[in-house]
């Protein structure tokens, strides 16, 4: 059986590994203006974050349509899936996975012999990229779908993000302020620490630096042991590195490091860093 992996850019796995993994991205589309950029792909981290900083006005994203998500399933089809499993950020946040399940209702009849799994992620970004490409290993495996989708909504009910962002203008702008309105009050004085729930944004604690803040996120992580797993994503290098170094105090394994993409970043800002982490499975 040949099971064939798709997720969307707001994984924020990086093309090159995406690529080795033998997992399909498509791209969600980011507006400045009237100038659209495929995220991730004609417009990377450095170069989104330099024209947020620029840009007047807030830019906007779009969910990939479900034709593009059809051209996706319909390539792998033809190449010889036996399976397609489709991963993406949570509906709370993006019209994104209903497009792909759009998609997916509305291929053409022969192509609907091909099983096809989509799965709400209810998370994004790191949140999601670590059950993205271990699914993709087990495909290489030779798992079945059902065992991998399993697998993958197993891991995403033990998957936890918390974000410190520089300011909540951003989130506020971009109509994703859900639970954490409470704290506009303090917007421009704390390094607010966020996470998500039902794919909105959520208070947690309200540091007064940056500092504070790393460190609230280390003692959490400590709280949340025994960690299967546990990753960085930044908006840049400064700010992931220093919370990489708080977290080493804590967490001794290595933690990989992810690169925000402008999907994510639009809602939440310069200056955001954030950590996903998964416990290990109850015994």
């Amino acid at each position: 059986m040949t099971v064939h992996v798709v997720t969307d850019s707001t994984a924020d796995i990086p093309l090159e590994q995406a690529e080795a993994s033998g997992i399909t991205i498509v791209p969600l589309t980011v507006f400045f203006g009237d100038d659209a950029y495929s995220d991730n792909v004609e417009l990377d981290n450095a170069g989104f974050y330099q024209k947020l900083q620029e840009s007047k006005t807030l830019p906007r994203t779009s969910q990939p349509s479900p034709a593009a998500f059809q051209a996706a399933y319909t390539h792998l089809i033809e190449a010889g899936a036996t399976g397609i499993l489709s991963v993406h950020l949570s509906s709370g946040l993006s019209g994104t996975y209903q497009s792909a399940c759009t998609a997916r209702d509305t291929l053409d009849e022969q192509l609907k012999t091909v099983p096809i799994e989509v799965v709400d992620s209810q998370s994004i970004s790191a949140g999601m990229s670590h059950a993205i490409l271990q699914a993709a290993e087990k495909t290489r495996e030779g798992v079945g779908l059902a065992e991998i989708k399993a697998y993958v909504v197993s891991e995403q009910t033990r998957s936890h993000i918390l974000a410190v962002l520089d300011t909540l203008e951003y989130v506020k702008r971009g109509g994703r302020i859900g639970g954490a309105r409470a704290l506009l009050g303090n917007m421009l004085s704390v390094k607010p620490i966020v996470s998500l729930k039902d794919g909105a944004v959520v208070p947690v604690e309200q540091p007064r630096t940056r500092s504070k803040a790393y460190a609230r996120i280390a003692q959490l992580v400590k709280e949340m042991e025994p960690l299967e797993y546990l990753a960085i994503a930044e908006s840049n290098d400064e700010v992931g590195s220093q919370l990489a170094s708080v977290l080493q105090t804590v967490y001794h394994k290595e933690i990989p490091r992810y690169k925000l993409g402008a999907v994510l970043g639009t809602h939440t800002g310069p200056g955001t860093v954030a950590i996903a982490a998964i416990t290990m499975p109850k015994s």
